[in-house]
């Protein structure tokens, strides 16, 4: 899938400044009273929440404080009796964790709360329960499954009392699969649904059960047939796989429909809120929904295509009016630390989700960790692995994986060449040179889809020139053969880049193979795409190809250099089978 990709900028930024839109509180005897104010950015007042969440009714709420600090008059107006002034030099926490603003905390949400559960987290938990629900069954039936499977091409089906021990173990296998499942966190939500978290989690499990099972035959003298535990249990795994692929894009075509979506208020600066907005919505298999938004009081106007709910402080209304379950807090200075701590404090009563965006742009969770330092939680990043043992075993799988789709794929590239060769005149292999790993060239092969002119012809196409990067991409181009139309359509016309592949020059996976007129154009931060490999397909490939802008195929490119994993190789293979089906963005 060596299409490039193509999209219009967006210029969202440069219309004028308009006033930002307030959702205000619906109107009711009981907030009659309240006078919202003409400020723009200005909340709404904090409501009594309608659902509460029986499991936390005994956390306790921060309180106002009784009296203000020393030297300090009360809300009244009284003067503190029997306190002089305090000195400042010697409690600055005072200063810091005490406010003269009444407290919203202890006004809106009682101590004590009636039971009952918020509703939007109401209605994700049934969804979310169902599907790992479905989980659980859909990995009972591969265990049943591949024990079957096992036992038939070892034994056959005759059960004789030599095979008798080894059909309790297929009976078995189902419920140790499981097991082992459970125990690797493979069915905890926050790995599910979307990422490569639940995949890793699965191949452990599963490695697990073989060098277990290998330790008890070993420690017990069991005479386990290897034929049996070599059939049996990678089947067993295979299947999981499998089969966890595709109900998470059964529920990603949920997503795309509108169904089980988290509603989500975002938080932030106005640029960053436009920001995120945009992304979740493209990428809508991540399954959240931005309802609505809070900004900082001082906002600069610029328009936001959301509901605005108010300011910071009204975060936890916000939810309450959006019906939201989800809160994502991006990067800015007004919420630091213990502004976002108190945050969570509000949140946690409804169980809502709180999300905070880290300024690490695409640094995947594997490469970071939270260390202690003296008290202090300091956030470690690892590098990334450029090098070292899991590259020569990703060399291994690429060079042997190319090998076996050459072999299965031959009767396809003998059709494709024969095609090629009787419609149009010219070559049937295209060659071109490319930029790989740390800049060398490489030529590349593909199936040439264009007439023998295309080259000459460029010049004059120049200006019809659809992409808005250093790439040259138009969707209906002349120079395309009417054989070529279909190769590409199907990316049929890549798959003489096994070739490459299975010579060392390139990967399966990795990101696109450039020109070297498109890496001299390169900026600084892009030439980090030229660290490992390019690939046959990528994140880039499977996220929509020529539909893309090019700041977002360099981003795709670019975490995928971050964050390179076999699991996320293998997620990337199983979506390149659906996104070569769909053929969305392939031109």
């Amino acid at each position: 899938m060596s299409q490039d990709v193509s999209e219009g900028r967006a210029d969202a930024l440069t219309e004028p400044t308009v006033s930002l839109p307030v959702v205000q509180h619906p109107a009711g005897p009981a907030e009659s009273s309240i006078d919202p104010g003409p400020s723009v950015n200005q909340g709404p007042q904090h409501p009594p929440l309608r659902y509460v969440s029986a499991r936390n009714m005994r956390i306790p709420v921060p309180v106002a404080p009784l009296s203000p600090p020393p030297g300090a008059e009360r809300r009244n107006g009284a003067p503190r009796a029997g306190l002089g002034a305090a000195d400042p030099a010697h409690n600055r926490a005072v200063e810091r964790h005490w406010s003269s603003q009444r407290n919203r905390s202890a006004a809106a949400r009682p101590f004590t709360r009636p039971r009952g559960r918020h509703a939007a987290m109401s209605r994700r938990q049934r969804w979310e329960g169902r599907y790992v629900r479905t989980l659980v069954l859909a990995d009972l039936g591969a265990g049943i499954v591949a024990g079957a499977a096992g036992f038939g091409l070892r034994f056959g089906d005759d059960v004789t009392a030599y095979n008798r021990t080894y059909l309790w173990i297929s009976a078995l296998l189902p419920v140790v699969l499981l097991a082992v499942l459970a125990v690797s966190r493979a069915y905890e939500r926050r790995y599910l649904f979307v990422g490569t978290d639940e995949y890793q989690r699965v191949i452990r499990g599963g490695g697990g059960l073989v060098a277990g099972m290998a330790l008890v035959s070993y420690a017990l003298e069991l005479d386990l047939a290897r034929s049996y535990v070599l059939a049996a249990l990678p089947a067993a795994v295979i299947s999981v796989l499998v089969l966890r692929f595709v109900l998470r894009k059964r529920l990603h075509w949920a997503r795309a429909r509108g169904e089980a979506l988290r509603r989500v208020i975002v938080v932030g600066h106005e640029l960053s809120v436009i920001g995120i907005t945009h992304q979740l919505r493209r990428e809508r298999y991540h399954g959240l929904e931005v309802v609505g938004a809070c900004l900082p009081p001082e906002a600069d106007g610029i328009e936001v295509d959301l509901p605005v709910y108010g300011t910071f402080d009204d975060v936890a209304s916000a939810v309450e009016l959006a019906d939201a379950d989800t809160v994502v807090v991006l990067s800015c200075p007004e919420l630091d630390g213990a502004a976002v701590r108190r945050l969570a404090w509000r949140l946690e009563r409804d169980e809502v989700d709180l999300v905070v965006a880290s300024a690490l742009v695409d640094v995947a969770g594997a490469r970071t960790t939270i260390r202690p330092f003296d008290g202090l939680p300091m956030l470690h990043v690892e590098h990334p692995r450029l090098h070292g043992g899991s590259r020569l075993v990703k060399e291994l799988v690429d060079r042997v994986g190319a090998l076996l789709l050459l072999i299965l794929f031959a009767p396809v590239l003998l059709t494709v060449a024969l095609c090629v060769r009787l419609t149009s005149r010219g070559p049937v292999l295209f060659r071109q040179v490319r930029v790989g790993r740390d800049g060398q060239k490489f030529r590349i092969f593909k199936f040439r889809s264009m007439y023998v002119d295309a080259e000459a012809r460029l010049a004059e196409l120049r200006h019809l020139n659809e992409h808005d990067g250093v790439l040259f991409k138009i969707r209906d181009d002349p120079r395309v053969t009417p054989v070529g139309q279909w190769l590409r359509r199907f990316s049929l016309d890549e798959l003489p880049q096994l070739l490459n592949v299975f010579c060392g020059q390139m990967s399966l996976v990795g990101p696109r193979p450039p020109l070297p007129t498109e890496v001299a154009a390169y900026a600084d931060d892009v030439r980090r795409r030229l660290a490992v490999k390019p690939g046959m397909t990528g994140l880039w490939q499977v996220s929509g190809r020529s539909d893309l802008s090019w700041e977002e195929a360099v981003r795709l490119d670019l975490r995928y250099v971050e964050n390179w994993s076999l699991s996320l190789d293998l997620v990337i293979l199983l979506r390149t089978m659906t996104a070569v089906v769909r053929s969305s963005g392939a031109y």
